[in-house]
């Protein structure tokens, strides 16, 4: 079911990740994200899996969220998955036609589609422990600096967070939708590829319809409510790092200094071989 998938909802939990400031979970997203390219040998996967893990852990949501929140890329894992599988060097162990399959294609796989798995965790993780509007109030932040070249922070951050907050809304009135037609006779399971989209037609044109509607009502009570940007505007809560914001960074510069040490004196470390 497409009410299922989870991207961008926010689960309240008390857990120390939910009180954390929402600028440091970003910026900390942003380095898991540039990390998790740079320090790519078997010895920093293995850190990287348990610092998700842990975090996943502490965070109190549920491992049923942090699935749902998977299911939209798990074809595309699966896909590169075995592209990466039959495109391998070494010693063939099965041979498909003109294709084989190694164990270095199975490693390679198994490391990119791993390293998907992180990236989506890591997002959800801050997506599920921040209210929307407490994201947006930390992009902003982030991004004030760029106010002086003359980029709309505030606007920017806006957009993003309600692109993400009607993630699921839109994918409530998809679910709607599709039963609405098939209680009606459309098929969406039988057919070729081309009979199949073909039938997404009926799906598509109300959605957008009914996404341009939803838009034009946000848009009309904006205004009504006097929205004019970010000029002038105040906070209920503000913004503030707390002593555990303080304690997690010194946390996260250690974990960095390790994967650095990992990554220049031991940049030929094999912890386990496939081969």
């Amino acid at each position: 079911m497409l009410t299922d998938i989870k991207i961008g909802q926010y689960f309240p939990a008390n857990s120390i990740l939910h009180k954390m400031d929402a600028r440091f979970k970003i910026v900390s997203l942003l380095f898991l994200i540039v990390g998790i390219f740079i320090f790519d040998n078997q010895l920093s996967y293995i850190i990287w899996c348990l610092i998700v893990a842990g975090l996943i852990k502490i965070s109190k949501i549920p491992v049923k969220m942090f699935y749902n929140s998977i299911k939209p890329i798990i074809w595309i894992i699966l896909f590169t998955f075995v592209l990466h599988i039959f495109s391998g060097n070494g010693e063939p162990l099965v041979q498909i036609w003109k294709l084989s399959i190694t164990w270095n294609g199975i490693s390679n796989g198994a490391f990119i589609c791993l390293r998907l798995l992180l990236l989506m965790f890591g997002a959800s993780l801050l997506t599920f422990t921040t209210p929307p509007l407490v994201l947006a109030d930390a992009i902003e932040d982030l991004m004030n600096p760029l106010k002086k070249i003359g980029v709309p922070a505030h606007e920017l951050a806006m957009m993003m967070t309600i692109a993400l907050r009607f993630i699921p809304t839109l994918l409530e009135e998809t679910d709607k939708i599709i039963k609405a037609q098939k209680s009606r006779g459309a098929d969406f399971e039988t057919g070729n590829i081309f009979v199949r989209m073909k039938s997404v037609m009926p799906v598509l044109i109300p959605l957008f319809i009914s996404a341009f509607r939803r838009a034009d009502e946000l848009a009309m009570a904006m205004e009504a409510r006097c929205y004019h940007g970010g000029i002038g505007r105040t906070r209920l809560k503000e913004l503030k790092m707390q002593r555990r914001d303080y304690i997690a960074m010194i946390i996260g510069i250690v974990i960095i200094v390790v994967l650095i040490g990992i990554k220049i004196f031991l940049p030929n470390l094999v912890l386990f071989s496939l081969g």
